[in-house]
């Protein structure tokens, strides 16, 4: 910081022609600080419902249904090729039982994502809850 003393001869009329910057660096800060502080923080979460407590141990095991996704998009359910028509009344019938059977589908490596994303479509719309993918190890590279 620099004060403007009078020169030797001069009148002490001259006029401070620079300007002090402490108070607006000091401003500027404070601004930052609370500028900081007041942005909300983003979560980037997903919200699960998951269970509350330890489950008692089933009784009987579960029923497997097993839908295979083959290289060319043919369904196969417990092994018996089906259309998407029969997967549809098939699926609803799993999901119209108290007990729902668990659903594993198990697409093949080749296999093209919309034909996945099509079957587990058809199994959400159809109210099935007991949904997982198996196999995902084939995807490793």
């Amino acid at each position: 910081m620099s004060m403007n003393v009078g020169t030797e001869g001069g009148s002490g009329d001259d006029v401070m022609v620079e300007m002090n910057m402490t108070p607006l660096i000091d401003v500027m800060l404070v601004l930052i600080i609370m500028l900081i502080i007041t942005i909300p923080i983003q979560n980037h979460s997903v919200n699960l419902n998951l269970p509350v407590g330890t489950p008692p141990p089933p009784t009987t095991p579960p029923v497997v249904v097993t839908i295979d996704i083959d290289f060319d998009g043919t369904l196969i359910w417990n092994g018996e090729t089906v259309d998407r028509n029969t997967l549809d009344a098939r699926l609803a019938t799993v999901a119209a039982t108290p007990d729902q059977p668990e659903v594993h589908l198990h697409p093949n490596k080749l296999v093209e994502y919309k034909s996945v994303a099509a079957v587990m479509a058809s199994a959400q719309r159809q109210g099935v809850t007991k949904i997982g993918l198996v196999g995902n190890e084939q995807f490793l590279q």
